[in-house]
């Protein structure tokens, strides 16, 4: 096994060497912090890549948005669980920031069985003059020491430093699919098929099981957790998606085990539109508190739907995404696009949500307006400081293309919390370019 694993990390060495992508290199998910300075990126091959904006950028309009790589580190590696002969992969599933309180920038990172906290940190100084030491870390003969010095620091090149602070493992028997902070800042969830997990920042060899829907017999099991979060100001609710469409919230101070939830949220079916497919699209793939904390935003299949708290029975918006494909639910189900998982995002006032689609594409909904709009995410034709014009999209003209994209090609998404949106794409150099999208004229792609 390791004789493989040092065959793997050579190949895939040598491939990025010479600019040759790779699986590990696709990104499997992106994070920004709360103040949209940093963006997080983690990918296929167990690493995680953090942006910084260019403080340049920010007073020029045309390089608004321009990030440049701040740290890269390998936050998890392949294991293999020898008790159930199964292979653990490095894949980087979720990354939340955590709220920064110092100078230092702490974020939690997640494969399929274990989480990391991580911190990022600067160091522009180094000590020198050490009395036992040279400055290259030789030890010093003690005879040759006639005085005492005291160590002083010395300016460097700036260097960023990512260290594992703690290691969260051997709590979940099934995949993590999400992890989210809490409010209170020292407790965080993370969410598997099955089972939620409450976590505290400074303890990893317990944690405590809140949700449990596995039962007795297996045989009986009628629905899995997809997805949860933390209300982002109550710090003693959470909510949970399941893939029959629903959503619990929860309040832990209700009991210790969330087996009851204190409300549901799911939209009656329509037996007239009932199908063999109805099932598998309500799933839902995400869901997430708006700023406020009065609204749910979930993702199935189809569509984006907004929920009121205080309205369990239906939900406030729905929004059609790719609305086109319903007619072609049986292709996607022959070459399983239909189970493909998609996620949403607010921005930073509420008033727009976004969401992923095939073909690069993302769709843009202003709850205000009611106006869509389609971006693509493309750099074939990017170039460095180059602007990006906008052009009209037929979706009508894509739908066969989309047809044709392999299993789990879809776009994800991530947005700045603030009152603009922004559409993230790559380019050449790896810098990532955020458009600023100033007006919804029209259904537009940049590409």
């Amino acid at each position: 096994m390791e004789e493989e694993s040092d065959t793997r990390k050579i190949n895939n060495s040598f491939l990025r060497d010479h600019n040759y992508a790779t699986e590990a290199d696709i990104i499997s998910t992106v994070e920004f912090n709360s103040s949209g300075e940093l963006l997080a990126t983690g990918d296929k091959g167990g690493r995680v890549v953090v942006f910084q904006r260019e403080q340049e950028s920010k007073s020029q309009p045309q390089r608004r948005g321009e990030y440049n790589v701040y740290s890269t580190f390998q936050s998890h590696e392949p294991e293999f669980d020898y008790l159930k002969s199964l292979e653990i992969e490095e894949k980087i599933n979720k990354i939340k920031w955590l709220p920064q309180q110092n100078a230092a920038y702490f974020l939690l990172s997640t494969n399929d069985k274990t989480v990391k906290l991580w911190k990022i940190s600067e160091r522009d100084k180094r000590p020198e003059g050490y009395n036992l030491k040279d400055d290259d870390g030789r030890i010093r003969d003690p005879s040759t020491i006639t005085s005492l010095r005291v160590p002083v620091l010395q300016p460097m090149d700036l260097m960023v430093d990512a260290t594992a602070k703690r290691v969260f493992s051997n709590a979940h028997t099934y995949h993590i699919n999400s992890i989210s902070v809490n409010s209170d800042l020292q407790t965080f969830i993370s969410t598997d098929d099955l089972r939620v997990n409450l976590w505290n920042l400074e303890i990893t060899d317990r944690s405590f099981n809140i949700v449990d829907i596995k039962p007795a017999n297996m045989e009986e099991l009628t629905e899995v957790i997809t997805s949860a979060e933390f209300h982002p100001q109550q710090c003693h609710t959470f909510a949970y998606s399941s893939s029959k469409g629903s959503i619990r919230l929860c309040d832990m101070r209700q009991a210790a085990l969330c087996d009851k939830h204190c409300k549901y949220f799911e939209e009656p079916e329509d037996p007239s539109t009932r199908s063999f497919f109805s099932e598998i699209i309500s799933s839902i793939s995400d869901v997430k508190f708006s700023h406020n904390g009065r609204y749910l935003m979930t993702r199935d299949y189809l569509t984006v739907k907004v929920w009121d708290l205080q309205m369990e029975n239906k939900p406030l918006e729905t929004y059609q995404v790719h609305d086109y494909l319903r007619g072609k639910l049986c292709s996607l189900y022959e070459n399983d696009c239909i189970f493909d998982k998609f996620e949403c995002v607010w921005n930073g006032t509420d008033s727009v949500i976004m969401t992923g689609s095939y073909n690069n594409f993302f769709r843009m909904f202003d709850r205000n307006t009611k106006r869509d709009v389609t971006l693509e995410a493309s750099r074939e034709n990017s170039k460095p400081r180059a602007i990006l014009k906008p052009r009209k999209v037929h979706p009508s003209s894509s739908v066969q293309v989309i047809l044709d994209q392999v299993k789990n090609n879809w776009a994800y998404c991530g947005m700045i919390p603030e009152t603009l949106c922004r559409l993230i794409s790559l380019n050449k150099n790896t810098k990532i370019q955020l458009l600023h999208l100033l007006k919804c004229e029209d259904l537009l792609i940049f590409s």
